[in-house]
């Protein structure tokens, strides 16, 4: 992993939710896959496909005509959609990919959204959505809720309340929930949902090295989560590193106060630390 990836998005996140680059913060995370990854040429791309929108636009269009105009963009033109085939591939989880193959998930869908109706002139927010990220442009007369990865189609608090019940989330309490399940994310939240999306792929295929590298970027956007370090000590015993093992086991100790598994965790120390020490 290049080792300034995670100072890189330390910088990032130092500004500020107003003043983080969200698309940037993306390729970073994309640059873990592909360490020789030119941002400045997807950053150029989302540029000009702003000012198309724009042109498409025209230069006199209320919010609701530009909102059209990049629906017809994006998904007519442009043929993004979702990737409803390969739904966890990871190139699903990496911009770059997502410009190139014009497909991607809910959240990196959802990026490109933002990305391209900010550059258009549009304040659009992130969604939280469980189990599938919208987006939401707010106007003075309500907020329009979108969803990237179905064409950016409209939905209504029926179409909502209908996907909040598909989840196991009916009744009148969960309804009640909406407004607050429908808040806007941070752009810090929404990177670390693009991450977290990885880090269970990763996870799910034993591929000990990546998880290990995105490791160290979600420790930058969720600094307080104890468990990565355990899952770094997972990493370095599927790696057969048991020295780093040992080390991130001491920091998952340091970082997780009283955790249930400590006891497993100081005898599984023990036993590294012989592994370890045997090793020359």
């Amino acid at each position: 992993m290049n080792k300034q990836l995670p100072e890189q998005l330390r910088h990032l996140v130092a500004a500020g939710d107003e003043g983080l680059d969200l698309a940037a913060g993306a390729l970073i995370i994309a640059a873990l896959e592909y360490p020789e990854l030119d941002a400045g040429r997807y950053l150029a791309a989302l540029d000009r496909m702003g000012r198309e929108v724009n042109e498409l636009a025209g230069p006199a269009a209320e919010p609701l005509d530009a909102l059209r105009a990049l629906n017809r963009y994006l998904f007519e033109q442009e043929g993004f959609a979702g990737n409803h085939a390969d739904y966890y591939d990871p190139r699903n989880s990496f911009l770059n990919d997502v410009l190139e193959r014009r497909t991607g998930i809910p959240v990196t869908l959802s990026v490109v959204y933002m990305e391209v109706a900010r550059r258009a002139g549009l304040e659009v927010n992130g969604v939280p959505f469980p189990g599938h990220f919208l987006v939401k442009l707010t106007l003075e007369e309500g907020e329009v809720l979108l969803d990237p990865y179905s064409g950016g189609v409209s939905l209504s608090l029926e179409d909502v309340e209908a996907r909040l019940a598909a989840l196991g989330g009916g009744g009148e309490e969960a309804r009640q929930a909406i407004p607050d399940l429908l808040n806007a994310a941070s752009k810090r939240d929404i990177l670390l949902r693009m991450a977290s999306n990885l880090r269970v792929i990763y996870r799910n295929n034993e591929d000990y090295a990546r998880l290990l590298a995105l490791s160290e970027l979600l420790l930058v956007l969720a600094p307080q989560d104890a468990e990565l370090y355990r899952e770094q000590a997972v990493c370095y015993e599927g790696l057969e590193y048991p020295a780093g093992a040992l080390q991130a086991y001491r920091r998952y100790l340091d970082h997780a106060g009283e955790p249930r598994d400590r006891d497993a965790i100081r005898e599984r120390m023990v036993e590294l630390h012989g592994a370890a020490g045997s090793v020359h």
